[in-house]
């Protein structure tokens, strides 16, 4: 179960493209708050739910979905 609350740096810069905010630093695609270092993104994601809510939730949400929908990519294309 811990391997899959495990949200690493590479998921959060995969939940989102735009996830760079100009200048500004990066923003958390849950709560929409904006940080100044992706460490300090990682750090709020592993610790919101010590401030009342958890975006963590979101993003290992997220994540078993990229990971149902690889498989089911897997399993669709043809072996060589």
């Amino acid at each position: 179960a811990s391997d899959r609350a495990r949200i690493t740096v590479r998921d959060i810069l995969a939940a989102s493209p735009r996830q760079l905010v100009p200048q500004c630093g990066y923003q958390c695609m849950s709560c929409c708050r904006v940080f100044p270092t992706l460490w300090s993104l990682k750090i709020h994601i592993q610790h919101s739910s010590q401030e009342g809510y958890s975006c963590k939730v979101y993003y290992r949400r997220l994540k078993a979905l990229w990971e149902k929908e690889h498989k089911e990519q897997e399993a669709a294309s043809p072996q060589g």
